[in-house]
């Protein structure tokens, strides 16, 4: 009983689980919102269209209707004939077959967006069992889709009582109508009664989507174990990601310590930090770091320096400002000019004073306001 708070869903999904849904096919999808746009898009497609359709409509009747005596005998006419008006019929109703389809699209995605996934049309065994065919019989979902059935039933049949109320005459009036004009007027008014019986889905859609979003986010939420074995997937695991780091220092050191002796001089702490500079005035426009370190490294950084004769400067707080401010490769920051400046230098003039009768030259203590950097 103490792991079960452990496995409760509590933590929002994350990215890459939003993105593994998707490309499984599972996104949020409201079955009254598609219904709801293709009826009405189909209402207002066949509201614009009356008049064309109805034209089509009437001229595919009339030809049917107008034969001759002597083709009526004809045993080959009749399949020729029917099959003419079946392909006039269905061409008036092309543009409309477009406008459901585009409907049907757009409003599946107007939610979750476009998925193409075919592990969304994979044979599924687990959906035959009868147990959890019971259990989704009596499940919240089906309890939910049984309020919006009732709502469905209630909404539209109170719309279409109201509407058929109000223009029963029109509708008995066809009757005394001539046929050119009669099939016109009636896909106009079976339009507008598609359009106004419709108007009462936009009410089942405006409920049933924030559900929908809101069921798919709890369906996607992890546990708190779920969400760091997740990490551990992208981001590696711990002790992987310190391996890692250990043996990119140990590269890193390598590659330091083979590029030390070119330098010119090594900037101390004395014990603590050690920053080794290059210049080169022919390729570079300041000084550079070639290697630092502090602590080991910079005990093992002062040691090669030794071996190659490379010139050691102590310099405390000059030393520990190169650290925090430079990364290795980099050139020096413009403020520390000056007093790197000083000890190249100096240096230069400790290896003129080397000659007989030459006094050494006092070295310089630069000056470094180490809160400013």
């Amino acid at each position: 009983m103490a792991d079960e708070p452990q496995q409760e869903r509590t933590e929002q999904p994350t990215q890459k689980r939003r993105d593994d849904a998707r490309k499984k096919g599972d996104v949020p999808r409201s079955r009254e919102l598609t219904m709801t746009g293709v009826m009405l898009s189909g209402a207002a497609a066949l509201l614009l269209l009356s008049g064309p359709m109805g034209g089509s409509i009437t001229e595919a009747f009339s030809a049917a209707l107008s034969l001759e005596r002597d083709l009526l005998f004809d045993p080959g006419y009749l399949p020729v004939a029917l099959s003419n008006l079946v392909f006039q019929m269905m061409s008036g109703l092309i543009p409309l077959a477009f406008v459901l389809l585009a409907a049907v699209f757009i409003s599946a995605a107007s939610i979750g967006g476009w998925s193409m996934s075919f592990e969304a049309v994979k044979p599924k065994f687990e959906r035959i069992s009868p147990v959890k065919g019971v259990k989704r019989i009596f499940s919240a979902n089906s309890l939910n889709e049984l309020i919006k059935a009732l709502a469905k039933f209630l909404l539209v049949g109170a719309f279409a009582v109201a509407w058929l109320w109000w223009c029963v005459e029109e509708l008995l009036g066809l009757g005394r109508e001539a046929v050119g004009s009669a099939i016109p007027h009636a896909l106009e008014l079976c339009a507008i009664s598609l359009l106004i019986v419709s108007s009462g889905l936009i009410l089942i859609a405006a409920a049933d989507v924030p559900f929908q979003l809101w069921q798919y986010q709890k369906k996607l939420r992890m546990t708190k174990q779920q969400v760091k074995e997740e990490l551990k997937e992208t981001e590696g695991r711990p002790e992987v990601k310190s391996r890692i780091r250990q043996l990119q220092l140990q590269v890193a050191t390598r590659r330091m310590m083979e590029e030390l002796p070119t330098a010119d001089v090594v900037i101390t702490n004395p014990t603590h930090f050690a920053v080794a500079l290059k210049y080169d005035d022919t390729s570079m426009s300041a000084p550079r770091v070639i290697a630092k370190g502090k602590d080991l490294i910079a005990a093992r950084i002062r040691e090669v320096a030794t071996e190659h004769r490379v010139p050691l400067f102590s310099a405390p707080p000059l030393a520990r400002v190169l650290y925090r401010t430079t990364d290795i490769g980099q050139e020096i920051p413009a403020r520390l000019y000056t007093a790197v400046a000083q000890v190249l230098a100096y240096l230069l003039q400790l290896d003129s004073a080397r000659a007989p009768g030459q006094r050494p030259p006092e070295p310089p203590v630069p000056e470094i306001d180490e809160d400013t950097f």
